[in-house]
């Protein structure tokens, strides 16, 4: 990805004024978090949710919905599916949706961690780093394997045949 593209989303999120027909912002607040891209749309956490918007900007679209919070958005190379990290039961795992919005898949399923939080500096486990070009895995950072809250590993989790390793 050429590196004028995040400056670039951060240049339009910006600019664009975002109004979101769920969950409108009485005291103009906006915390946008998180964005990636697909070159025609960005989708980004707004208030522990995923929303989208076009890159001309304009009314944001909520895309989920959970109990819980969404964050780490990636793009799948096709633009059709998004990959996640959300928190809805308790353990904070890797889901997979269509880009366009409908039900999350949940892909991981790992351990409860006792430092599993947003907050905490070192991020919840789990997290969605991207994907893989070549073919249809999503790339994440865990640490399923590791006695230590800490250090996590990269992992990736080939579609189709719901294997994470």
């Amino acid at each position: 990805m050429p590196k004028f593209v995040i400056p670039l989303m951060v240049a339009i999120l910006a600019a664009a004024p975002v109004r979101s027909e769920t969950a409108p912002s009485p005291d103009g607040t906006r915390l946008l978090r998180f964005p990636a891209t697909d070159g025609k749309q960005v989708v980004f956490s707004y208030a522990d949710q995923l929303y989208t918007v076009g890159l001309e900007g304009g009314v944001a679209r909520r895309l989920t919905n959970g109990p819980g919070y969404a964050v780490f958005p990636r793009f799948s190379p096709d633009g059709k599916e998004l990959a996640f990290t959300a928190q809805y039961d308790g353990n904070t795992e890797v889901y997979l949706m269509p880009s366009d919005g409908g039900t999350p898949r949940r892909l991981t399923y790992t351990a409860t961690l006792d430092r599993d939080d947003l907050s905490d500096r070192m991020g919840p486990n789990n997290i969605v780093m991207g994907w893989k070009h070549t073919s249809p895995e999503i790339l994440f950072r865990s640490r399923m394997r590791s006695f230590d809250p800490i250090n996590g590993q990269l992992y990736s989790c080939l579609l189709y045949t719901s294997r994470c390793v």
